[in-house]
């Protein structure tokens, strides 16, 4: 922790699913702390990045993607939102600019609204459109419904307008010490990144359903010459461990040695990965499991 002048703030991206928020978080950091897919709510928790320059310190709070919970699982997921939203210096909202603003993102905007924060709006994947023209209907369809304090065209995976984003957002935080390390990068436990890295491997791999009904939670951690990691990945069928299983288990191991390749880089050593396939019902409902995966909240 340093005394250091300057600025320290916190900042919530929020918004739809697949708007790119896990993106900008890995690239406003420089390291991969997100898990990525084009799967909606592959976010799950709040994850917690912090940026630290010359002007200050960041924390950047990426959540789950916006939409009506229909499990337990959902519900706190949009707890994380809320709880997020009213507790930081400043809100992203970040939309895919390639798509007309439609009722999800009508959703959205009334939440953001009804906690009253100093709001930036984020038209992201700008690479993506052929003709930029469309932003500009685009940008006074969402201020209509908003005030934003800044409307910034960006690109989380190309970079674009990162540099002009961050250069803003210090602007609008409160002067104050900075309260991490500079080699700080996250609050996240290792065990925890290494669990979301297995199930980033699943969405790419799975389809359909799978996706949706799989958790991973780290269940040992061994140090020594090798870091030996057991990983135990939670379904809510019987029929949906053949599917996760492949062939002589041959999807399994695809899955394993994908992962195990991130989490060495990760942890610059050697790494023993161990994956198991377990058939919990309606895990989704059940507040138990949902505490022991770190997806906390009051149940309704």
């Amino acid at each position: 922790m340093t005394e250091q002048p300057g600025k320290f703030g916190t900042v919530a991206l929020v918004g739809r699913p697949n708007a790119g928020k896990s993106t900008l978080l890995n690239a406003l950091i420089g390291s991969k702390l997100a898990i990525v897919s084009d799967k909606p709510q592959t976010t799950r928790t709040r994850i917690t990045g912090i940026l630290t320059t010359p002007a200050g310190q960041i924390v950047l709070l990426d959540t789950p993607g916006i939409h009506k919970p229909a499990y337990k699982l959902n519900r706190r997921m949009m707890a994380t939102v809320m709880d997020a939203l009213s507790s930081v210096d400043l809100a992203m909202l970040i939309i895919d600019a390639t798509k007309p603003m439609g009722s999800g993102d009508q959703f959205v905007l009334e939440l953001l609204n009804r906690v009253g924060r100093t709001a930036f709006l984020l038209l992201n994947k700008v690479d993506a459109l052929k003709d930029k023209s469309v932003l500009l209907p685009l940008i006074h369809r969402y201020s209509a419904e908003m005030k934003f304090a800044e409307v910034i065209p960006i690109s989380a995976l190309k970079g674009d307008g990162l540099e002009t984003l961050l250069k803003l957002a210090m602007q609008y935080l409160p002067e104050g010490p900075r309260l991490y390390a500079e080699d700080e990068m996250t609050d996240q436990p290792e065990r925890v990144l290494a669990a979301e890295m297995v199930r980033e491997k699943i969405l790419e791999v799975t389809a359909e359903e799978i996706p949706y009904v799989t958790a991973v939670t780290t269940e040992r951690w061994e140090e020594g010459d090798l870091v030996r990691i057991h990983c135990s990945i939670l379904v809510e069928r019987q029929s949906h461990r053949p599917i996760l299983l492949g062939r002589g288990g041959q999807r399994l191991k695809e899955i394993g040695t994908a992962a195990r390749a991130e989490i060495e880089q990760m942890l610059g050593r050697k790494v023993f990965l161990e994956l198991f396939v377990k058939v919990r019902e309606r895990w989704r409902d059940d507040p138990r499991v949902l505490d022991e995966l770190g997806i906390r909240g009051i149940d309704r």
